[in-house]
C-alpha cells in the first residue's frame, strides 16, 4: 500500500494534490506542531494586483505549545472576506462558476477548528480533480516517535508498503531504518506546470483554486503530467 501525508493546509498548491493522486491512502498529519507563517492557515491566490494571501485568523494564545488539530479559528468575519477577494480575482474565469458554489458553501460553514476547515477544502478540491484517495487523520491514531521514527511508526501502524516524502524529506528521512521495517521510501521531486492563467504573466505556486478555475477538468491532467515516478506506474495507470 503507498501512503503518503502532510499537514493541514488551507486552500492547498498543485503539489499536495501530486502527492495524494500518486497515494492509496492519505494522513491529514495534524498532530504536528502548529507554526505561525506558515500555510496551515494561509495560502496564495492570484489577482489584478498580483499574488496576496489569504489568512485565517487563530487563537493565538499557547499555539506554539499546541498541536496544528488543536488550533481553533477566530470567528471575525473572515470568510465573507476571502470569498469576496476569490470572486474579484476568478469572476471572469473560464469555469469559475463550475467550483465557486462548493468553495463558497464551505467557507460560509462555522468551523471551531481549523483542521476540520483544512480537511473539507482539501476533500473538495480532490473531489473535483476525481482523486478519489480515502484521507485518515493522523490524530484518530497513536503514532510515537520523532521525524523519521513518528513517519515510519505511522507507515508501520498503517500497512504502508511505500511512502511518499515530500521533496524536504530527504533532510530528516532515515531510509535505512526505513528499509528494515519494509518500507520502501520515496521522495516527490515536483516539477511545477504552466497553466493559462488571468491577471497577465504566469505566477506559480498559487492556490490549487487558480488552477481549477481557469482549466477547469483539465486540471487533473495537468497537475500529474511529466510528475509521475516509477513507483505509480503500474499502481496507478488511471
Amino acid at each position: 500500500m503507498i501512503l503518503t501525508a502532510h499537514q493541514p493546509c488551507y486552500l492547498p498548491w498543485l503539489g499536495l494534490f501530486h502527492k495524494i493522486y500518486l497515494s492509496e491512502i492519505f494522513c491529514l498529519f495534524d498532530i504536528a506542531q502548529y507554526q505561525t507563517k506558515d500555510y496551515n492557515n494561509r495560502n496564495k491566490i492570484k489577482t489584478n494586483a498580483g499574488e496576496i494571501w489569504l489568512t485565517v485568523p487563530v487563537e493565538s494564545k499557547d499555539h506554539f505549545e499546541k498541536l496544528i488539530c488543536d488550533i481553533k479559528i477566530v470567528q471575525n468575519g473572515w470568510q465573507k472576506k476571502h470569498l469576496k477577494s476569490i470572486l474579484l480575482a476568478y469572476k471572469k474565469a473560464p469555469f469559475f462558476e463550475q467550483y465557486y458554489d462548493g468553495l463558497d458553501k464551505i467557507l460560509s460553514s462555522s468551523y471551531v477548528f481549523l483542521t476540520d476547515l483544512n480537511l473539507d477544502i482539501t476533500r473538495y478540491i480532490m473531489e473535483c480533480l476525481a482523486i478519489s484517495v480515502p484521507i485518515v487523520k493522523a490524530s484518530d491514531y497513536n503514532f510515537t516517535g520523532y521525524k523519521s521514527d513518528l513517519v515510519l511508526d505511522m507507515c508501520v501502524k498503517l500497512g504502508a508498503s511505500h511512502y511518499i516524502f515530500g521533496s524536504q524529506g530527504k533532510n530528516y528521512a532515515d531510509v535505512e531504518s526505513f528499509t528494515a521495517k519494509g518500507v520502501a521510501a520515496y521522495f516527490q521531486n515536483y516539477l511545477h506546470p504552466v497553466y493559462r492563467q488571468l491577471h497577465g504573466k504566469f505566477l506559480p505556486y498559487m492556490s490549487a483554486i487558480d488552477l481549477l478555475f481557469n482549466e477547469g477538468p483539465a486540471s487533473k491532467e495537468i497537475i500529474i503530467s511529466g510528475n509521475i515516478p516509477s513507483i505509480c506506474n503500474q499502481e496507478r495507470s488511471d
